[in-house]
């Protein structure tokens, strides 16, 4: 039987590879705040057992968006914290959870704290400096 043709993974599919699954980015959430300890996280993440919160660290340490730093060598202790790349992640946490609040989903929508109006999100070119709706886009890269 001849093997299944190979595709290129889209740029969709390449992310979802690295954080797609249940815990990664609600572990990637509370990186955001700073660095933690892994009971610190552990205790962020009601549900999460030790061991996967253990593996998911380590791949994304492999895949470059977390550094763990030790801070005990005996025991060996550690502390993560995100790198630059596992940082702009914040923005795609937010729409998320932006998305997630408008299904009814979390305690509400997310509001400008200074003045308590619901948070949009919107597309922005900083070519023209102006939003822009995504269906204008020539091409969807997903």
């Amino acid at each position: 039987m001849p093997d299944a043709p190979t595709t290129a993974a889209s740029p969709l599919d390449a992310a979802l590879r690295r954080v797609g699954d249940r815990w990664t980015l609600l572990v990637v959430g509370v990186l955001l705040d700073g660095p933690r300890r892994f009971g610190e996280v552990l205790e962020a993440v009601p549900g999460l057992a030790p061991n996967i919160l253990s593996a998911r660290l380590k791949a994304l340490e492999r895949d470059g968006l977390v550094v763990a730093r030790a801070y005990s060598s005996r025991p060996p202790r550690h502390v993560y914290e995100l790198t630059e790349a596992g940082a702009e992640l914040a923005a795609t946490i937010a729409v998320l959870a932006e998305w997630g609040a408008r299904r009814g989903d979390a305690a509400g929508p997310l509001v400008h704290e200074e003045c308590g109006t619901p948070l949009e999100t919107r597309w922005w070119c900083p070519g023209c400096e102006r939003p822009v709706d995504p269906e204008e886009g020539e091409e969807h890269v997903v």
